[in-house]
């Protein structure tokens, strides 16, 4: 089995084990919202988890969800690029984000406050304006709520519900402008969901959660 060193510190690991993975089983966080490791291909989209490896003396930039580890590969996750990098990323995501924390049914449990914590940034991008949309929620169903203004275009609900054989969700629009949303923006109650609710587990955010959970600004 291979042998890398992350920051300093040897760790065996398993042959083609993605970098984000080694180092999380080795206690070494990296921030990340896309990434599956049960997953066949990383999406590797919010790039949150960048850092620096070194082999042959050359270092370069690789998303750890997706760069399968090296024997003798140096891993580095806590540089001054990588960090400048990261914060970017962040700031990015925020910018088209829909801060609501106290009123999000999954605050105490939201990724995003976690990483910004761990990145020592504000929720709320100084260097970027916001350019949150102001997306319909979809209250139609009985059991769950999607709000696309608190969505990360994550696409691990798109997974989840591919992985179960099903197809209510899907990416809609390109670029800037892409969007989680059902075929044809369909209601969700519409779709012939039958409620599995793995898809709200897998959300990183507010933006798929379980009505009991409820939200200030539902009452």
């Amino acid at each position: 089995m291979p042998s890398v060193v992350i920051d300093g510190k040897e760790v065996i690991a398993n042959p083609g084990e993605k970098i984000l993975w080694v180092a999380l089983r080795s206690g070494i966080y990296i921030p990340h919202l896309c990434a599956i490791e049960e997953a066949e291909l990383s999406f590797g989209g919010c790039r949150l988890c960048l850092v620096e490896v070194e082999e042959d003396g050359k270092r370069q930039m690789v998303t750890s969800c997706s760069e399968p580890v090296k024997e003798g590969m140096k891993i580095y996750t806590d540089t001054e690029k990588v960090n400048r990098m990261r914060r970017m990323a962040f700031e990015l995501i925020m910018s088209d984000h829909y801060i609501d924390c106290k009123g999000c049914a999954k605050r105490n449990e939201c990724e995003l406050i976690k990483i910004a914590s761990f990145l020592k940034a504000k929720l709320q991008p100084k260097r970027l304006k916001s350019i949150a949309r102001d997306l319909p929620v979809d209250d139609s169903h009985p059991l769950i709520t999607f709000d696309p203004r608190k969505c990360v275009k994550c696409g691990k609900c798109l997974w989840m519900c591919q992985r179960l054989g099903k197809s209510f969700l899907t990416f809609a629009y390109r670029g800037f402008g892409i969007i989680i949303s059902t075929f044809d923006g369909i209601p969700l109650s519409s779709t012939g969901c039958e409620v599995c609710l793995e898809c709200v587990k897998v959300c990183p955010t507010g933006a798929l959660y379980f009505k009991e959970a409820g939200s200030k600004e539902d009452g």
